[in-house]
């Protein structure tokens, strides 16, 4: 394991040894410090790059990056003339000249710096905004989904599999630098619809409603300690522009069928907001088989099942700056989606004992699963006199209910009558309830103190029955024996605080500390799940070099509690040679995460960003499969069986490395591409043999843009995951590319694109292996991923625009545009 860790190591300092050997000029007494602001919105410009020359050098003297509030200061300089440069992406950049520093005036303040869209018209037309595809900030990656043409008509998980540091399998389940346990959010709120089913939740938001995701590997004491593996945030579209705007989308292909529309009015004070989208999987058929190998029977099943899916989203809120000081908005939205999936199996049942047997039967299956629920908040801004200091208050809530139905009847192949069978059904109900304020404190320009309390309190309740077939009668019957009740509380009560402050000229840090105190119960059952309190410390400290350069060391503690699934014990016995459950008794994972990144970007939106990372995981989370020759559930008993769940399999450590950059060739031609390696260390008494399994796994890959024309632009990507070891077997590698043609119509206006995924393979192979004490196991599934879309999209609007004559005096609007419009999407 050490020598892994120099190595790499070692690969990440040959990445950033160009930036630390950066050397910067001979250090002075002087400083240039201002503001930076949208020239309409007034708002602060953040992460903004502000870079000084001396007049007659090309030279960097010093540069930085302006703060949260838009602000910047750089110190060390010697006495002399010298021109600022002011950029940022979307926004023209600003050339300063003639400022001057002397041993008199050693501090110039350039007051407030006027920032305007590099891309705007001021008749009935939609205002768009070059960006990167990648933003990189202090504690974040941010990824822009506008460019990115392969993805439109798709979902969200065709935009995730494409996003820094995040994995998306064949089925549509995430992780982030090779963890799954991912929190994520809509709008930086948490929801419920997310804690029942992540997998297809994402699929149900179509991709031509996001805006951009951002990806937080290592959150600070401000954000909730659950997700040990990060948080991941969807940001979906919005408009701020003035007057009527909006845009709509549709496409329709082989596999999917999307469509989706948003408006937004604005006027004067007062942002209105609305949005529908909806999507199908038409009917997808997934060949699969099984063998399973155990000490006194075998399995061998071949079958198929065939999925649809469906669903829709309702949005709508505002948002009205009461006063130059006071802001609330709200919002509502309603969630809708589910699947349904019918199989069929071919079974050869072999038992050796006492004496060998073969029993060969079909078995028929029928699945449903639906969620609806609702989610609302309401939020209150307060900003004071002073630059930075603001109190913010929250109210949110979440309520959603789920029910999964499944139904199966098994009939000998030499005779068509049932002579088994089983159905059931598992209801869920869920209200989640946020209670949070916030307060920030600037005690100087560079020291900031933020500090916060949250109150989060979950009310879950579910039933679910069994019916058992009785062959005489040809009916089912209600099995009490496997009636499941299982209600859930928990409540958590957070406080947290956190620091920046700057350590040296070229050094800021960010500390903090959240303390979480978390109650559960289970009311009216003998179960007793553990209260427990977590404190979670986390630490950032960043160097800012020459040349748009940032090295940053970050850590954090997180937790993943189990949620609803992962306790209820309810059985499902879809397949009755297959079942899955909860586990009431699982612990909380607990993680430690290191990390140490570096940051560069170039002209023309090229990016490089490199992460060296180790996660340190206890009481780790492992799927685990146990087999059984009898297994009772009731008084129904199950023969050559087994039972998977999740289990707490001991401590797993990953030491890894990303590489992700943007490459702009050529003015036709852009490269982006993403890749990671990490060496992965289960220890667990679970696991057969020598109690531990070692596992190196590696993922990539890349995307390239052409442009043949102002309005004509082609895509193509690829991507590839290892196969990877878990504590009972394996699980196999995954490819996949895609290919795209955007033509944009109506004076860009209009989007039309023709995508396509994996032409020339309908289906896609799986193969897992699993190896336990006395079981063995060989499963495969053929997917068809094929898929071929065709997709428009079309924006809307009318600008309305008033010249402010304060704005035709001010010298920084002369430099950048004369009649400044902000970017949107």
């Amino acid at each position: 394991m050490k020598r892994k860790i120099f190595i790499f190591l070692g690969i990440f300092f040959a990445f950033a040894y160009h930036g630390w050997s950066q050397q910067l000029p001979a250090a002075g007494s002087c400083k240039i410090k201002g503001k930076v602001i949208d020239s309409l919105t007034r708002q602060p410009v953040s992460y903004a790059t502000v870079t000084t020359f001396l007049t007659g050098s090309t030279n960097v003297a010093g540069g930085i990056i302006t703060d949260d509030n838009g602000q910047f200061t750089i110190d060390n300089l010697k006495e002399g003339e010298y021109r600022v440069k002011i950029e940022f992406i979307g926004y023209e950049p600003i050339i300063k000249t003639g400022v001057v520093l002397t041993d008199k005036k050693p501090v110039v303040n350039m007051g407030e710096i006027n920032l305007a869209s590099s891309s705007s018209k001021l008749k009935e037309v939609t205002v768009t905004a070059n960006k990167n595809f990648m933003e990189n900030h202090i504690d974040k990656l941010v990824y822009n989904v506008d460019k990115d043409i392969t993805s439109q008509g798709g979902i969200a998980t065709d935009i995730l599999k494409k996003v820094p540091m995040v994995n998306v399998d064949i089925d549509g389940n995430i992780d982030l630098l090779g963890d799954p346990n991912v929190r994520v959010f809509i709008n930086g709120k948490p929801s419920a619809l997310f804690d029942n089913n992540l997998a297809e939740a994402l699929k149900a938001i179509p991709a031509s409603q996001i805006k951009s995701i951002e990806v937080i590997t290592s959150p600070g004491a401000q954000y909730d300690a659950q997700g040990s593996g990060g948080i991941i945030n969807i940001i979906l579209k919005d408009n701020k522009a003035k007057g009527v705007n909006g845009n709509y989308s549709l496409s329709g292909g082989s596999r999917y069928e999307n469509g989706s529309a948003n408006v937004h009015v604005k006027n004067g004070s007062l942002d209105v907001n609305a949005s529908l989208s909806g999507n199908a999987q038409l009917n997808t058929r997934t060949q699969t088989s099984l063998t399973r190998t155990a000490d006194s029977a075998g399995l061998i099943q071949d079958g198929y099942g065939q999925v649809q899916r469906n669903g829709y989203r309702a949005q709508g809120g505002f948002d009205w700056g009461m006063t130059k000081t006071d802001d609330i908005n709200a919002s509502i939205s309603y969630n809708n989606f589910g699947n349904t999936n019918q199989g069929l199996v071919n079974q050869q049942q072999i038992t050796n004992y006492p004496y060998p047997v073969d029993t060969y039967s079909v078995r028929n299956s029928d699945n449903y699963f639906r969620y609806r629920g609702e989610d609302w908040n309401i939020n209150y801004k307060k900003k004071f006199a002073r630059e930075g200091q603001e109190l913010n208050l929250s109210y949110q809530g979440s309520e959603g209910s789920s029910i999964v139905r499944y139904h199966q009847s098994q009939y000998y192949t030499s005779n068509d009558s049932v002579f088994t069978g089983a159905k059931g059904d598992n209801g869920m109900k869920d209200l989640e309830t946020y209670l949070s304020a916030d307060y920030a404190h600037p005690f100087s320009k560079d020291v900031m103190l933020n500090v916060g309390v949250k109150g989060s309190f979950s009310r879950i309740s579910s039933n679910s029955d069994h019916y058992n077939f009785l062959p005489p009668s040809g009916n089912y019957y209600f099995d009490s024996t496997q009636l499941n009740y299982f209600n859930y509380n928990r409540d958590i009560y957070a406080v947290y605080a956190s620091l920046s402050f700057p350590l040296s000229k070229n050094y800021s840090m960010k500390v903090g500390v959240r303390d979480e105190y978390t109650i559960n119960s289970v009311p009216g059952d003998t179960l007793v799940i553990p209260s427990y309190n977590f404190i979670t410390p986390s630490a950032i400290i960043s160097r800012t070099l020459n040349n748009h350069q940032t090295i940053k060391l970050s850590y954090a503690r997180r937790i993943q509690r189990p949620g609803y699934g992962q306790y209820n014990p309810f059985i499902n016995a879809t397949d009755p040679a297959n079942l899955t459950s909860g586990n009431p008794y699982i612990l909380p994972q607990k993680m430690h995460s290191l990390e140490l990144s570096y940051y560069k970007s170039y002209d023309k939106g090229s990016s490089l960003v490199v992460t060296s990372f180790y996660r340190y995981s206890a009481d780790d989370w492992q799927g685990f499969s146990t087999y059984y020759n009898s297994f009772n559930a009731g008084d129904t008993v199950y023969k050559n069986v087994t039972v998977s769940t999740t289990i707490n399999a001991g401590t797993e450590q990953k030491l890894g490395l990303n590489i992700s950059g943007t490459w702009a060739a050529s003015e036709k031609i852009e490269i982006r591409c993403n890749g990671s390696l990490f060496d992965k260390y289960i220890q667990s008494a679970a696991i057969v043999g020598n109690g531990d399994v070692n596992s190196f796994n590696y993922r990539g890959n890349i995307n390239v843009s052409y442009r043949f024309s102002k309005t004509l632009m082609a895509e193509l990507y690829g991507d590839y995951t290892s196969g990877t070891l878990d504590a009972q077997g394996k699980y196999p590698s995954f490819a996949s590319y895609n290919i795209a043609i955007r033509q944009q119509l109506f004076n860009n206006k209009g989007n039309l694109v023709f995508s396509t995924t994996d032409p020339f393979n309908k289906y896609t192979s799986q193969t897992y292996y699993i190896s336990a004490a006395n079981f063995s196991s060989i499963s495969e599934r053929r997917y068809p991923y094929q898929l071929f879309t065709l997709s428009f999209s079309y924006k809307f609007g009318k600008i309305e625009y008033k010249e402010k004559k304060e704005e035709q005096d001010n010298p920084d609007n002369a430099v950048d545009n004369k009649n400044p419009l902000p970017a949107h999407d």
